[in-house]
């Protein structure tokens, strides 16, 4: 699978020689911007600023407090970020309970999960085209706190101290929850680290929102199951299913697994129709042969059957056996 590399910074890093980075395969880097209502990372606009100069894919990302004003929140990141966004810059949410659980206080899994809902509206409704996404841990996903239609991206630490990109690449794609996440922070020493399951063109062209083919998640899979098992089968318009339809009263309208069904056994009678026609086409032959033995009844019968072709354009359909 293509993957390429990031890292993420904030207030507790240095200024880094972003140049140097690339050189050495970075693709992509997140800077923090806010927190809460009010707070703003005092290196924020250092880093981002020169994350964009050398030419790397930017982010940011906002620390959440799901107990305060999503609204709020999400106007203090904006302002932040706006002197700096532009066609292609990512934007994150970084929901994770702090290790005092002051920002989780006296909030329930459904209010996390309607903070969160709000703020990604919120900066997609300043940022329109761009990217919003979630930053969040597996227990998190399990409590339900994240939108399932949200980009992920997932922290989690599989090694005890520093490890290399070449570590997270050879392993395989986590999968918190049943989530994929498109970014995968694998290591927070020496600094940072990420992965993303795109290559740099395909994670270029996501970030500026005109991709193509990217892959699908667990969430866009359930997306498709549910609008195929409610999908209405239209030609001129909604088609009413017939009265003598098993379901008729309790489906009014066709659904796609009800009509194929149908069909199948409505083609199966037609079959039936026909074969049992053709034995009585034989046996009528058969009858006629005994008072005229100049007939050839195997004739008749190819004759015959030849004029109903003719006449109604006989269409055979071929079904496997099975009910």
């Amino acid at each position: 699978m293509a993957t390429c590399r990031g890292v993420d910074v904030s207030v507790y890093q240095p200024a880094q020689n972003w140049t140097a980075r690339k050189a050495e395969g970075v693709v992509f880097a997140f800077a923090k911007a806010s927190e809460g209502e009010h707070t703003h990372d005092t290196r924020f606009a250092q880093h981002i600023t020169a994350v964009i100069a050398a030419g790397l894919v930017p982010g940011a990302y906002h620390f959440g407090w799901p107990n305060q004003s999503a609204t709020t929140e999400a106007a203090n990141y904006v302002a932040a970020v706006k002197p700096h966004a532009r066609p292609g810059f990512v934007h994150w949410l970084d929901l994770e309970r702090r290790s005092d659980g002051a920002n989780y206080a006296g909030v329930s899994a459904a209010g996390i999960l309607s903070y969160a809902k709000a703020w990604i509206a919120a900066v997609q409704a300043a940022f329109p085209g761009q990217r919003v996404g979630v930053y969040t841990s597996g227990s998190d996903l399990t409590a339900g706190h994240a939108p399932a239609d949200a980009p992920l991206w997932y922290p989690a630490y599989p090694w005890s101290g520093a490890a290399s990109y070449a570590q997270a690449e050879a392993r395989a794609r986590p999968a918190p929850a049943g989530r994929t996440p498109l970014f995968w922070q694998f290591t927070s020493t020496p600094l940072d680290r990420s992965i993303c399951y795109l290559s740099e063109s395909a994670l270029r062209t996501w970030a500026a929102g005109t991709e193509t083919d990217m892959p699908l998640t667990a969430a866009d899979i359930a997306k498709i199951a549910t609008a195929s098992a409610k999908a209405v089968l239209t030609m001129d318009g909604l088609i009413a299913a017939p009265a003598d339809a098993p379901d008729a009263k309790t489906n009014p309208y066709w659904e796609l697994q009800s009509y194929i069904k149908d069909t199948n056994l409505r083609l199966r009678a037609v079959q039936a129709t026909e074969a049992a026609q053709s034995a009585v086409i034989t046996q009528l032959a058969a009858a006629i042969a005994k008072f005229d033995r100049t007939i050839d009844p195997a004739a008749l019968v190819s004759s015959i059957t030849a004029a109903i072709e003719a006449a109604v354009g006989k269409v055979v359909v071929h079904l496997d056996t099975a009910p």
